[in-house]
Parts: structure tokens; C-alpha cells; sequence
């Protein structure tokens, strides 16, 4: 099959009670990673890129990578291209017109009447040529990327919004702020996290049936922080969403959960291990493997222990 839109994907995850893993790309060994684990488990997957990947990699390369994906595995899963947090029209405009199937346009830093008038601006648009759109609402804090919020300016999602966004745009699914956060330092030690279940329950209650994104769900798996930081790292105070939380969130209506930092750690844990243990080795396919084959073990664990979507497609 060729990439999909998340349409279909989304429907079957409402009503199965389970979310879509959205990772983001960033170059080969990361996309080789994620697909490879979604095909053995016959999970859908979502593929993303973010301004940073885009920049990094390049639009065509990165198009082309998720395209050679689709290839790789046979057609065997559905593989949507997303565009995570587009920053304005335009930006979603060239994503829609070279290939991607999804995008997000995320106003969510914009007054509420701004953001309304830029998120149905793309949705008319990609609508027209057959792309979904996602849109934001409340405000998550941390850096990633291009995304960069204090915590004293984030803001959660106010439920009373939502009808109105919703109705008013058009959009086909919307991220929430109930508590998620971007980066790997998403709290202060010593705090607990804590995602705000009864914000999403009041959301569900007012939007049922429709599709709800959490952005900033990385968990920040503690044993790669303790191999980055053995090998050479520098990690301190790096805390995640807990997946048990999470896992509750995808039972509900959240149909796409986000991330990157968890793919990131695992990527680097790999590198800074072998490079260490092996220090004559030069070539990069020696210590990219075992990156690429810590973001496979990762994103097995997050099909079947977070999303719940093995067996989905």
C-alpha cells in the first residue's frame, strides 16, 4: 500500500481502545528502527518530522527514507508521513504538496481567535487534496526542536474550548496539554509527574467519537539515561511520563501519542556504549547498528507495553 492518511488508522484505534505510536525521524537508522519493529509486531505506525528533522535531513530526503520504508516492509502495514508542530501556513502548504499525508498546524502559542483562523486556513487546504490536519490547543512546556515553552506560560487545555475549536476549524484530530511536557527534562527532580486523566475525560465527554493526540509522551526509559551517562554523559534530572499513565490515556480517546526523546536517548545510549567498548572502531555501521537496534527494542516495548496497537494493522 502506499502512505495513508491517519483516518482510517484512527477509527479503528478509538474503537479498539488502543493509540498509534507517532515517532519522529530524524535519518536512516531511526526510520529502519521504527518500522522494523511496527512490521514484526503488524503494528500501523505514524512517521513524523519535525522543522529540526526537516532541516537536519532535508524535506526530500526524509520523504524518501519513509517512502523506502513502505517498500521495505512489503506493504504489510499502513505507514503514514506526519508534519509535527507546523509552525504556520506555509509551512504546511509545501509538506501537503510533496507527499505528506498528515500535517499539524500548531497555532497553540497564538491567541485563541488567531489560532482558530490559521488551523481552518490548512485544513480547507489539505482537505482539498486529501491530507489530514491535526491542530493544538492549551500549551505544552519544554524544548524540543523548534518548541521551546516555560513552564511558568504553559497552559492546560480548557474543555470548555474544545466544541468551538473543533467546529470552528474543521481539523481532524487535536492535541491537548493535560500535563505531558517535550524534551527529556520534563519536571524538576523530585516532582511526580502526573498526567490529568479528568481534563481528558471532560474532553472525551464533550467531543466523543473524535480522534485526541498527546504530544510530549516520552517516558525516558531510566536505563538509557544510566548507559548514556556511563559511557561518557552527562544526563542529570532527566524525567519521563510514566507508561502506565499513558497506557490509560490510549484506552480513552487519545488515538496518537508522540515520540522522539525516548528514540533519541536510545539512539545515543548505543552509540556512546559501543564506541567505548570498542574504541578502534571507525565505521559508522558498526556503532549506528546498535543504535538502530536500541530504537527497534524500544519501539517494540512501546506497541505492546504503551500503545497497545500490536496486531492493529
Amino acid at each position: 500500500m502506499p502512505l495513508v492518511t491517519t483516518t482510517e488508522m484512527f477509527k479503528k484505534a478509538y474503537d479498539g481502545g488502543y493509540a498509534i505510536g507517532a515517532f519522529n525521524v530524524n535519518n536512516m537508522e531511526i526510520v529502519q528502527g521504527i518500522t522494523e519493529a511496527a512490521r514484526e509486531l503488524h503494528s500501523p505506525v505514524i512517521l513524523q518530522a519535525s522543522a529540526g528533522a526537516r532541516k537536519y535531513a532535508q524535506a526530500a530526503y526524509l520523504k524518501h527514507l519513509v517512502e523506502a520504508a513502505v517498500e521495505a516492509t512489503n506493504d504489510e502495514i499502513p505507514i503514514a508521513l506526519h508534519l509535527d508542530h507546523g509552525a504556520d501556513f506555509d509551512i504546511c502548504k509545501d509538506c501537503i504538496d510533496n507527499g505528506f499525508t498528515s500535517v499539524m498546524i500548531d497555532g497553540s502559542s497564538r491567541p485563541y481567535e488567531e489560532n482558530i483562523e490559521v488551523s481552518k486556513q490548512v485544513a480547507d487546504y489539505a482537505h482539498e487534496h486529501g491530507v489530514v490536519v491535526e491542530a493544538e490547543l492549551g500549551t505544552l512546556a519544554g524544548i524540543e526542536d523548534d518548541v521551546n515553552v516555560a513552564a511558568e506560560t504553559a497552559q492546560y487545555t480548557d474543555p470548555d474550548q474544545v466544541v468551538d475549536f473543533v467546529n470552528r476549524t474543521g481539523v481532524d484530530s487535536l492535541a491537548i496539554a493535560i500535563g505531558t511536557s517535550h524534551g527529556a527534562y520534563k519536571f524538576k527532580p523530585g516532582t511526580q509527574p502526573h498526567i490529568r486523566l479528568d481534563i481528558l475525560a471532560d474532553i472525551v465527554e464533550k467531543l466523543p467519537g473524535f480522534p485526541i493526540v498527546l504530544h510530549g509522551s516520552s517516558s525516558v526509559p531510566q536505563e538509557h539515561v544510566k548507559t548514556i551517562n556511563e559511557y561518557g554523559g552527562a544526563l542529570q534530572g532527566a524525567i519521563g511520563i510514566p507508561e502506565d499513565q499513558l497506557r490509560e490515556a490510549a484506552k480513552s480517546a487519545v488515538c496518537k501519542i508522540n515520540i522522539d526523546s525516548d528514540l533519541r536517548l536510545a539512539m545515543t545510549a548505543g552509540v556512546r556504549e559501543h564506541l567505548t567498548k570498542y574504541p578502534s572502531h571507525f565505521d559508522p555501521r558498526q556503532y549506528l547498528s546498535d543504535g538502530r537496534n536500541n530504537v527497534k527494542v524500544l519501539v517494540r516495548d512501546k506497541i505492546i507495553n504503551v500503545l497497545g496497537s500490536e496486531n492493529k494493522a
